[in-house]
């Protein structure tokens, strides 16, 4: 690769870790390419994806940046995820990925700006997503009036069952 080519590389690896909410280091040795084509699309399922890179080139990218705290996992085999959305998503289809496939190895992951190990990425892929906690959020806000209704009209069917009984009393 000449040095324009690297430059070009680096800056446009910058570019992508300047935008990312999320980034997990892993190691890929040993995944065949249509392994690597299949967590390529189910990472971009979850709004992330996956690139792989000169060592060197990503210790130059991340300089600047919250993601400069990796620079010490880049070494052998290098692949690194990025997402620019909920970082759920992505380290639940890591996490699935690499109980599948043994070779695919999490490193670690930077999530704003601080150093998360394997296990927290593994336990933050057991998290609910955004739009799950989102609907679990909806669902107990509807619940709150829903049962204010319940309970103020409870009164009034009451009184009915009470006027009831006394017409069915009076009719025997």
């Amino acid at each position: 690769m000449k040095r324009d080519e690297k430059a070009s590389k680096v800056s446009a690896l910058n570019e992508t870790f300047s935008k990312a909410k999320f980034a997990i280091v892993a190691d890929y040795r040993g995944l065949k390419v249509t392994e690597l084509e299949k967590l390529r699309r189910e990472l971009k399922k979850n709004d992330a994806h996956i690139q792989v890179a000169k060592n060197t080139l990503l210790k130059l990218a991340v300089q600047g940046t919250d993601y400069e705290v990796l620079s010490e996992y880049f070494t052998g085999t290098t692949a690194v995820t990025v997402s620019f959305e909920d970082p759920v998503g992505p380290a639940k289809a890591l996490a699935d990925f690499a109980k599948d496939y043994k070779a695919l190895v999490i490193r670690s992951a930077a999530l704003d700006g601080s150093v998360l190990s394997a296990d927290d990425v593994s336990a933050l892929s057991k998290l609910p997503s955004k739009p799950e906690l989102q609907a679990k959020l909806l669902g107990t806000m509807a619940a709150v009036p829903t049962g204010l209704v319940r309970v103020l009209s409870g009164v009034p069917r009451s009184f009915l069952n009470v006027l009831q009984a006394v017409k069915e009393q009076k009719e025997n």
